[in-house]
């Protein structure tokens, strides 16, 4: 039998819920975790909100689950709507196993419950203002060279992963600045979260409108009625005048057709969004994973989904070099594997996500093969639990690819 390998330490760049969850999974098989992020602190941001079922065995894998359920909250279902809020499809989630439904919590919030259980972990060490700007690696570790405060910093380690976001200076080391193969869409968002009452209306907990000009997203994302809404504007408009127009989007799309002083903004952000995935997620012993290998437009939360479900396969593979179970090799099938769930899976699911709600909503029903399975589920609960479940896809289980030996591995 081959004797483990007994990786001595990981370093993870990025402090983001990929990296994070990364380093918890890492601690509790016993590798040792430094975390570099260049920023000072934990994200603020509420960013994502919706886990889906891949994301939540993950979850479930790192421990966190039950912190997760008693902050959040499961929603009951989604519905696609025209801009009258007229019903054109829905899913349900009374037929999922308690289990396996989607649970809903900022992911601020997600990232605080992440970071109170590393803390309990004596093998995981987090600092914060280290701005990757070099990487170099030779046969025996992998190195970063890091500014800071105090100076240039070099840390070293058997494997270094990079979780370090969309603009990922681990990523930009490995291939070059302009080297991240995929597109950007034309089309403008604008997220924002908002608390305004939506019981007069009967609107599901997560709503998608259907219309040219005013397509986006309403759901529920708080127990405190905390709103995300999230829509479509005009391209090639500056922060400023797309801040300026939200009032008026507001009025066009949301039920109501309320005037500022019926909600409260609490943020707004517009951004550009993606469809692009890293030519290979393994350079030697630097590895990419969410954002920093991947990227896809947010309607459907296959983002943070496929990130969470990177971070949990990596982790099987880097535990199974370290206990003798796999060699390196098993890093390339990671990549591979990734990279085939990106581009068969995300991208093409999340691409027609978004390209649905450009629709004719009159047209629509009739035409999109994901609403005739919408109207299926609506009468046949089998049908829809398996429908729901169907991202389950998007997983892999990489210890079955290690050696028949007699190691337990944890779940």
């Amino acid at each position: 039998m081959t004797e483990p390998a007994n990786i001595s330490k990981v370093i993870v760049v990025g402090a983001g819920p990929a990296g994070l969850i990364l380093a918890l999974l890492l601690s509790k098989g016993n590798i040792a975790v430094d975390i570099y992020d260049a920023g000072d602190g934990l994200d603020s941001a509420p960013r994502a909100t919706h886990y889906s079922s891949p994301s939540i065995h993950e979850l479930r894998r790192a421990g966190i689950i039950d912190d997760v359920r008693a902050m959040g909250f499961s929603p009951d279902g989604v519905t696609w709507r025209d801009i009258n809020g007229k019903v054109l499809a829905g899913l349900s989630t009374a037929s999922l196993p308690e289990q396996d439904k989607m649970l809903c919590l900022p992911l601020n919030k997600l990232m605080v419950i992440i970071k109170e259980h590393l803390d309990r972990q004596a093998n995981v060490h987090i600092y914060w203002g280290h701005k990757v700007v070099n990487l170099h690696q030779d046969q025996a570790q992998a190195h970063i060279v890091m500014q800071t405060l105090e100076g240039e910093k070099t840390a070293s380690a058997d494997y270094i992963v990079g979780c370090d976001g969309a603009n990922s200076q681990i990523r930009r080391s490995l291939f070059g600045d302009m080297a991240f193969p995929g597109r950007t869409w034309e089309e403008q968002i604008v997220a924002t979260n908002v608390y305004y009452d939506m019981k007069p209306y009967g609107w599901a907990d997560a709503n998608f409108i259907i219309d040219r000009d005013n397509w986006g997203m309403v759901a529920k994302i708080g127990t405190d009625g905390l709103l995300r809404i999230t829509y479509g504007d005009i391209p090639g408009l500056t922060r400023e005048e797309l801040i300026a127009r939200q009032p008026m989007k507001f009025k066009q799309f949301l039920p109501g057709r309320p005037d500022p002083d019926k909600y409260k903004v609490v943020n707004i952000s517009p951004y550009k969004v993606h469809q692009r995935c890293a030519e290979s997620l393994r350079v030697g012993r630097f590895l990419l994973a969410a954002d920093a290998a991947h990227l896809c437009n947010p309607f459907g939360g296959l983002g943070l989904t496929g990130g969470l479900v990177d971070v949990g396969n990596l982790y099987d593979c880097l535990y199974g070099i370290h206990r003798g179970l796999a060699d390196e090799s098993i890093l390339d099938r990671y990549s591979e594997v990734r990279r085939q769930k990106y581009n068969d899976i995300i991208d093409p699911v999340s691409s027609a996500n978004i390209r649905r709600l450009w629709s004719d909503p009159a047209k629509v029903v009739e035409d999109d093969e994901f609403f005739h399975m919408c109207a299926t589920a609506s009468k046949d609960p089998g049908f829809s639990q398996k429908m729901q479940l169907g991202l389950n896809a998007i997983m892999h289980d990489f210890r079955k690819e290690y050696r028949p030996v007699g190691h337990a591995v944890p779940v």
